[in-house]
């Protein structure tokens, strides 16, 4: 019987206790730049995945893809290959009024607004992260003196659906195709603001639930790439201080699996 998982294709030894995950596959060239011994050890649709080290401490950073149907998969195969701490690094919509494009958001929980976490566990069960990785997410940032934040994420399904722009005298109108659009849309939206959720994504409820029952550290940092509502296109910017969130991830990492969170 082969000991490689069936969807990635990795094997014992090809995956770090320490992991960072990201989305999109071309960002793990980027989070892996500057390592040592790197090593592809996967290139299967939507995931990419390289091990190396950084500072003499063993990493890995892998593309989920987007949505948690596709992180989950990798959380499983990962987790059996002896992951034991993952940051996932990526974009976000902001929705708290005092959020700017560019600014870092540290999840501390999320708001499970998505499928999959709901078919492994009912949907009390809390997604929340590490402490010990949201304390050194946070003194990371905190030391590249760059705006951060700490609180709750949403972390949702239907990226169209779940995002408004902000309309002609300040009503939200669809980002769907042709338009589609329900009260229940626009509402979520509201009732999210009004709950002091401060950002948008669709991986992290997947991640810290999946965590919280594998027995692992998960943490999420992400980029403010855009406002929900957002008044247009225009507003969105995937790359806006991502190098900076990389770096932060990275210290943080390096400060946990060192012990000094």
């Amino acid at each position: 019987m082969s000991d490689a998982q069936p969807i990635t294709g990795c094997r014992p030894g090809d995956i770090a206790p320490h992991v960072f995950l990201c989305g999109d596959p071309a960002r793990v060239d980027r989070i892996t730049e500057g390592w040592e011994n790197l090593r592809w050890v996967c290139e299967v649709r939507e995931y990419r995945i390289a091990t190396g080290e950084f500072n003499g401490i063993p990493l890995t950073a892998a593309s989920t893809g987007i949505g948690a149907p596709s992180t989950a998969i990798l959380l499983e195969e990962i987790a059996k290959l002896g992951a034991r701490a993952v940051i996932r690094i990526g974009n976000s919509g902001g929705l708290a009024d005092e959020l700017e494009l560019g600014d870092l958001v540290i999840t501390t929980g999320a708001v499970r607004d998505d499928g999959t976490s709901k078919s492994y566990v009912v949907p009390e069960y809390p997604a929340v992260a590490s402490y010990e990785l949201v304390a050194a997410l946070a003194g990371a940032a905190r030391d590249r003196s760059t705006r951060h934040h700490t609180g709750i994420t949403w972390s949702l399904d239907a990226f169209y659906t779940r995002n408004a722009i902000l309309g002609a005298g300040g009503a939200l109108e669809s980002m769907s195709f042709e338009g589609y659009w329900t009260e229940e849309h626009a509402s979520r939206i509201r009732a999210m603001k009004a709950a002091r959720v401060l950002n948008c994504e669709m991986e992290a409820g997947v991640t810290l639930t999946l965590a919280g029952l594998f027995g692992l550290h998960a943490g999420c940092i992400c980029v403010v790439s855009d406002r929900t509502p957002w008044p247009g296109p225009a507003e969105i910017d995937l790359d806006r201080n991502m190098k900076t969130c990389i770096e932060v991830a990275r210290d943080a990492m390096l400060r946990f699996a060192k012990g000094e969170s």
